[in-house]
């Protein structure tokens, strides 16, 4: 496990707290949880705008290919 040291705005650490009170656990489990939860969330993120930039290449590739079928149709025709 790593030591980490870390400065919080004031306002998120007195929210923080409140919270800890109501749940009964410790700070570090808290802060792991949820560091935990928004690593998964910007991974999805991060993998969304991968797939929407690879799926706008595909599409342009995909709009070749129909206008190359079309061409075909046409000259057979």
């Amino acid at each position: 496990m790593k030591t980490l040291s870390l400065k919080l705005d004031d306002a998120v650490f007195d929210e923080t707290e409140k919270v800890l009170e109501q749940m009964k656990i410790s700070r570090n489990r808290y802060i792991n949880e949820a560091l935990d939860f928004f690593n998964k969330v910007q991974k999805r993120k991060l993998l969304a705008e991968t797939l929407a930039a690879e799926s706008k290449l595909v599409g342009v590739d995909s709009m070749e290919v129909l206008k190359e079928f079309d061409q075909l149709e046409e000259n057979e025709w």
